[in-house]
């Protein structure tokens, strides 16, 4: 496997800090989002040139993007690697030093914990696999110590479910949630999880499992499944073109969501500079793909916003069947909306599902329709169950923040529904036009 890259191709027009997207008010601070994530991509002093001259206000928003699209320990190694710590105001600074330093700690503590867990699966004999995570590494994350992850993701088979469940339950978690056939956990959780400690190791541990039925005449991922060691640990990962597309449509589902974290992308895009122009390998690609008809369509769409976004070359031989068969008008919405959604913020917007239903139109599937996303009829899921020996603070801390979770959608579902219905009218206004 070749070596990750610190820049990546480019198509000879590599994104300009002022694109061909027309921003609303908030366009200063988007272009300084651009710029940031760009310094990632490619060594132009430009968008060095403007971070530079941010005003601590303009930097304490920046960093907190950053920190909700999982790009913070990427831009703080970039910034170590250029020598810039002295440029920058001294609080930014030491936050990015600081943030580095627990992330550290953060991930050898994951380490330890997903190693004792296997070690249980393993005397168990619960067929599993380690999904996404610290089996990115070294294909899209060259050093696991610079990637924020949440929780610990397992596939499982269908057979060894309960087992898996059992030993969770045994090492402290308690199940959380289920949606299809994932399964999730939690131990040790607090209802005071912020930025401000997403970093820091001892805020709750989190895991999912994912429960895998063979299918009659389909091979199984986990009959797939290759051993790697990583950081000291031999665990069981997906074969190497398996890998690749499940991230890829992790990568999918994240944007058609409502706030897609750009590191999904940059990760995802380090993944295809890995293989480069490996015919072997995107043949063997090609062909798995075939295994869901779905692959086409999300990963054309992905490629297609990292090539708008980041300015990047994708390998022809992955570019045909994928990118050429996107359909014309989610073409269009990544080209209308592609920047907004990547550099919009926390909440997010309900813009994906313009992407949604023309992909609907197209034949895909999904989980929700879009008219079911587009209005809830339901109050959201509580966000931290109670748990057995909860105090009367713990309690209140609890519901305080289920409340305020509550008010935030749905001023989310008020503000960003009106947003959605002129943009759905505006754009079936054009899609006639382009029809006449």
């Amino acid at each position: 496997m070749s070596e990750t890259p610190t820049t990546y191709p480019a198509s000879t027009d590599i994104p300009a800090l002022v694109t061909g997207q027309t921003f609303s008010k908030n366009s200063h601070a988007r272009l300084n989002r651009e710029a940031a994530f760009l310094s990632l991509c490619h060594l132009r002093p430009e968008y060095i040139d403007r971070l530079l001259t941010l005003s601590p206000s303009e930097w304490r928003k920046l960093l907190y993007w950053l920190d909700v699209s999982g790009l913070t320990l990427y831009f703080a190694e970039r910034v170590a690697e250029l020598k810039l710590q002295g440029a920058l105001p001294s609080s930014v600074s030491q936050r990015l030093q600081q943030n580095l330093s627990d992330n550290r700690k953060r991930i050898s503590s994951l380490l330890r914990e997903s190693a004792a867990l296997q070690a249980e699966f393993q005397k168990a004999n619960v067929s599993y696999a380690v999904l996404k995570g610290f089996s990115l590494c070294p294909s899209s994350v060259p050093n696991l110590k610079l990637r924020h992850q949440l929780d610990l993701d397992f596939l499982v088979d269908e057979s060894s479910a309960s087992k898996a469940r059992e030993i969770l339950e045994q090492a402290g978690y308690r199940m959380c949630g289920t949606g299809g056939r994932t399964w999730e956990f939690k131990k040790n959780e607090t209802p005071k999880f912020s930025t401000k400690n997403m970093y820091k190791d001892g805020f709750g541990h989190s895991v999912e499992i994912h429960i895998e039925a063979v299918e009659a005449g389909r091979e199984s991922l986990l009959g797939r499944r290759e051993y790697r060691e990583i950081e000291g640990v031999r665990m069981p990962v997906l074969a190497p073109a398996d890998l690749f597309l499940i991230q890829g449509m992790h990568a999918f589902k994240d944007v058609c969501g409502s706030l897609p974290r750009a590191s999904h992308l940059l990760e995802f895009y380090r993944h295809v500079c890995s293989r480069g122009d490996d015919p072997q390998f995107w043949s063997e690609v090609h062909s798995r793909a075939e295994e869901d008809p779905r692959s086409f369509l999300g990963l054309g769409v992905v490629l297609q916003l990292i090539e708008v976004v980041m300015g990047a070359e994708i390998p022809s031989k992955l570019a045909m069947w994928t990118m050429l068969g996107i359909p014309v008008p989610a073409q269009r919405w990544i080209a209308l909306y592609g920047l907004r959604c990547v550099y919009g913020t926390f909440p997010g917007t309900k813009l994906y599902l313009l992407l949604q239903r023309e992909l609907e139109v197209a034949g895909m599937t999904f989980k929700r329709p879009a008219r079911a996303v587009l209005l809830p009829t339901r109050l959201p899921h509580a966000i931290m169950p109670a748990p057995a020996d909860e105090t009367l603070r713990f309690r209140a801390q609890r519901y305080a923040a289920q409340l305020q979770f509550i008010l935030r959608r749905i001023r989310f579902h008020v503000v960003e529904g009106l947003r959605y219905a002129w943009a759905s009218y505006r754009w079936r206004e054009q899609r006639n036009e382009f029809s006449a």
